[in-house]
Order: structure tokens, then sequence, then C-alpha cells
């Protein structure tokens, strides 16, 4: 008996410092990941546009159009310009941009760790040429990402409950905080990685949305799975408590290989709820979808750990959610 009782203890005492050597191990290689990530070297410089337009004297307009030709449309004259200048909605946009970005410090911050990451994963990637601008609270384009430009609209971001975004939607100011700019930033920069979308089917919309979220994961690492969503807590909270549910509502109604385009305006398009039809759906986030696709890709990579980044990028949604064999316990 005592023998049986020192094997006993002897395994279980094995077992323990195997499962705390795993971990160690996987600190390690996290840290140095985390290192190897930190050490590229990454500036980013932003221009703020949005002084130099507040700042010209009318002799100076032209000057300004010769150098940001791509932000002045040509068949505006020059007197619309300098009328904008004293409108009173844009001076008291420059006012709260300048209060909430009186440098560029915050800014620099996040883009640099967010293209470090970038960097890492995409090399070829280009730093883009980063401008801030005032664009009416324009919140439909709140950053544009083209090759190596990254055009920041400043004024969406200043913080959801800023009295100047009174009568937007709520669902839309949540979003209109620097918090979120990152993510709006990698989501613009995936899009340019990925494949148009061919498949019309509902799966494929789900499993590319996934993909886009998975790699912000990696792009992002230090920003919450919420925020990455575009969600509060409890948005994301309610989405992971009811996702039996919701999985059981897509496969009972038959809608993953259906090619109904109202499937993506009630599911992944931007919505202060999702539309189930149910009495329920005041309480869903909107784009549950997004949502859903990111924890079928989740599934996969639990299965294909080591697949590269790219790899995945490319994979077709059916291989995705085939291997993935998801489905939620709860």
């Amino acid at each position: 008996m005592e023998f049986y009782l020192h094997e006993k203890f002897n395994f279980s005492t094995g077992f323990v410092l195997l499962i705390l050597l795993v971990l160690s191990f996987a600190c390690q290689d996290k840290n140095s990941l985390r290192a190897e990530i930190e050490s590229l070297p990454v500036e980013i410089k932003v221009d703020r546009f949005d002084r130099k337009f507040h700042e010209a004297s009318p002799e100076q307009i032209p000057n300004l159009k010769e150098e940001y030709p791509f932000l002045f449309p040509e068949q505006f004259d020059d007197s619309i310009w300098i009328k904008r200048q004293k409108d009173s909605l844009q001076l008291l946009l420059q006012l709260a941009v300048d209060k909430k970005f009186p440098n560029e410090e915050s800014l620099k911050k996040s883009l640099s760790q967010l293209f470090k990451h970038i960097k890492f994963y995409f090399p070829q990637t280009p730093i883009p040429y980063t401008i801030g601008l005032i664009n009416n609270v324009d919140y439909q384009s709140k950053t544009i990402y083209r090759d190596s430009l990254l055009i920041l609209s400043l004024d969406t971001y200043l913080g959801k409950d800023n009295e100047l975004y009174e009568g937007i939607p709520k669902y839309i100011r949540q979003q209109m905080d620097e918090a979120y700019l990152t993510s709006h930033v990698a989501d613009k920069f995936l899009v340019t990685q990925l494949n148009p979308l061919a498949e019309r089917t509902f799966l494929a919309q789900l499993i590319y949305q996934g993909k886009i979220q998975y790699a912000k994961s990696l792009l992002l690492p230090d920003l919450s799975e919420a925020k990455r969503l575009g969600y509060s807590e409890l948005q994301f909270q309610w989405a992971r408590e009811n996702q039996k549910y919701i999985w059981q509502y897509f496969i009972e109604r038959q809608l993953l290989y259906s090619t109904d385009p109202t499937l993506s305006q009630r599911f992944l398009e931007p919505a202060p709820f999702s539309k189930f039809y149910l009495e329920l759906d005041n309480e869903t986030p909107g784009q549950i979808g997004v949502w859903l696709g990111t924890e079928i890709v989740k599934a996969f990579i639990e299965k294909k750990p080591t697949i590269p980044l790219e790899e995945l990028l490319a994979l077709p949604a059916l291989t995705i959610f085939q291997e993935s064999r998801y489905k939620p316990s709860r």
C-alpha cells in the first residue's frame, strides 16, 4: 500500500511539473515573439492636415491643393475651401480635435504597435504615410487605407459621449472612440490581404469575417476581443452566453449554405442589433455573424495551431468549416 501511494504521488507530482514546464516554455515563446516584434524598426509620422488647413490663409490654399491634390476635388473652387475654414461646425470640430489630440503621441504609439505586428506577419507591407484630418464627422469613412497612404478622420474619434455626436445612433457612437481606431485600421489593411469573396453563401461570408477577426487577434494582441469586434464587454458576454442558441438558430433554418442577400444585412452589417425576428432581438448585439465566424475560425486554429497566417487567409471557407468541427457546447 505504501509503495502504491508513493508511486501515485510521484505520478501526480510529475504530471504537475510537466504541465508547469509546458506552460513555462509557452510563456517563453510568447515573450520571445513579443520581443522580436517589438524590435522591428517602425516609425510612424502623423501629418496633421487638419491644423494646416485650419491655419492656412486664403493665399495659402493653392499651395495646400498642390501638396495634397487627393484631398481637394477639382470641381470645387478655392472660395469653397475658404468658406469652409470659417464654418461654425468646422471651428467646433477643430477645437474638439485639438483638445482630444493636442499632439500625435498617442496616435503614433498605437499605430506603431499595430504596424510592427503587420511588418512581422506581412514583411513586404510598406509603412503608410499617415494624414489626420477633419471630415464633417463622416463615420462611414473613419479610416481610409490605400497602399502606402493612411487617412484618419480625427473628428470621428472624439469619444462616444462627445456632445458633437448628438443625434448619431448609439451603436455607431460606441466605436467613435480612439480605443477602436487601430481595430478599424487593421480591418482596412486585412481586406487588402484577402482575396475578394467569390462565394455567395452565408457560410463563406461568416468565415471571411472570421479570418479578419482572427488575424486582428495577432496584429492587436493587447486589444480586447470585444473591442476588436466593435462590441462592448456586455455585448461580448451576451454572444458568449448564447453561442449554442445562435448556432442552433442558423442550423435549424438551414442558413449556412443560403445565398439570400438579406442574411448579410441581418447578421453581418453594422446595426443596433441582429435580426433573428424574435422577441429577444433588442437584446442582441449587431453583426453577430462576425462574432460567430470568428468562433468557427478559432475552432479551426485549435486543430491546426501552426498554420501560417497567410495560408489560413487563402484557405476555402468550406475547408475551414469542415476541419474546424465547430459545435458549441453552450
